[in-house]
């Protein structure tokens, strides 16, 4: 009796421990209670995974604790309440923890809108937080989400987010503050991200706070801030960028707020990117194409076209942007800025952009509104 009991246990623990189809360890089902029609909580242990016939409804702040794994596979559709507070609901993934977003081409992952009219700021956004270097601190909070951020591994893993397509964010997370699309803070380099469609955000499109996280295939369209920012000392590239819809700058690019020549310094490089103004009068592109802000830190920008936009950049006349670019720091299409006699957008008309000029490009397609 005593050997019937080893070997069950025996078995029992090898079906524990065993493997996924990808050789590693199967993680252990997570104690979080999942409900289809309210969505929110801690997820504190093992993977939730979402259950693509399904549509969610996030009423409220699904925070995913360190060490524990959200899992959302391709085609699963997320929406806001109609009812809860606009402030209350965002996807927060904390330093340590882990988010799979798996769409596919032609059938993302979508977090939208549950209102029938839906428009910007309908609720929060995604942010995740990762371990890798900022200049602000190794230990930050958030600006929202109100997670710790930050560190020395600038090869840290958050998951990975492929197929995502995020709409009508963008609400107010304090009286002063708002969420983006996505928000990354100081994300490491070995988390994927790819295939990003942010539509109709009230703050910023995407942002990257610090961290080393390289990025391919975003379309921002109709962000009611900046559409692109990257700051605190960004370390990565981003490849394959287009922007239409453009009320502040298509692309604010910054070294720190507190302190211009701050360490490391954000060394950003961009490569196929289109900035579209946009024809509906709202989009001013009041800040320019590009806001080389706070101190600037390094950009490069190769294959950048921008449309519609009289002025190329808006200067911070700061000396730590002025030595930066004096120092051959801001660069673009193979020239580099050394004044404002460089600002007029014939600097880069002659360019393809993100993959035609103006022109929606073929892989945005993958992820477009109109998918």
């Amino acid at each position: 009796m005593k050997k019937s009991i080893l070997a069950i246990a025996a078995v029992a623990t090898l079906a524990f421990t065993s493997c996924t189809s990808d050789g590693g360890p199967r993680k252990s089902k997570s104690s979080f209670e999942l409900k289809v029609d309210d969505l929110k909580g801690d997820i504190t242990d093992g993977t939730v995974t979402l259950d693509p016939s399904q549509t969610y409804t996030l009423s409220g702040k699904l925070l995913v604790k360190s060490g524990a794994t959200l899992t959302i596979p391709a085609g699963t559709v997320i929406k806001s309440s109609v009812t809860a507070p606009k402030e209350s609901m965002a996807i927060v993934v904390e330093r340590g923890a882990t988010i799979n977003i798996n769409g596919e081409a032609n059938n993302p992952v979508i977090m939208t809108s549950g209102q029938t009219n839906p428009k910007e700021s309908d609720w929060g956004g995604l942010v995740i937080c990762g371990d890798a270097k900022v200049n602000t601190g190794d230990n930050g909070t958030s600006e929202v989400g109100d997670s710790p951020y930050g560190g020395n591994n600038n090869d840290d893993s958050s998951g990975k987010i492929n197929f995502l397509r995020i709409e009508y964010t963008g609400s107010k997370f304090s009286p002063t503050k708002e969420y983006n699309g996505v928000s990354f803070f100081g994300v490491g380099r070995k988390t994927e991200v790819s295939n990003i469609y942010a539509y109709e955000s009230g703050d910023d499109g995407i942002e990257f706070f610090g961290g080393a996280v390289n990025a391919s295939n975003l379309v921002i369209e109709n962000a009611y801030d900046d559409s692109l920012d990257f700051a605190d000392g960004y370390q990565g590239t981003i490849t394959n960028v287009y922007i239409v819809g453009v009320t502040k700058a298509g692309i604010e690019g910054s070294n720190n707020g507190d302190n211009d020549v701050a360490s490391p310094l954000t060394d950003a490089k961009l490569v196929n990117v289109s900035i579209v103004k946009g024809t509906d009068a709202k989009f001013t592109a009041s800040e320019q194409a590009i806001n080389f802000k706070e101190g600037g830190g390094k950009q490069t920008y190769t294959n950048l076209f921008v449309s519609g936009i009289d002025t190329f950049a808006k200067l911070d006349t700061g000396s730590g942007a002025t030595a930066r670019i004096a120092a051959g720091d801001f660069k673009v299409n193979g020239k580099t800025f050394v004044s404002t006699s460089n600002l007029t957008t014939n600097y880069v008309t002659t360019e393809t952009g993100a993959g035609n000029g103006a022109t929606l490009p073929t892989w945005a397609t993958k992820i477009s509104k109109n998918n």
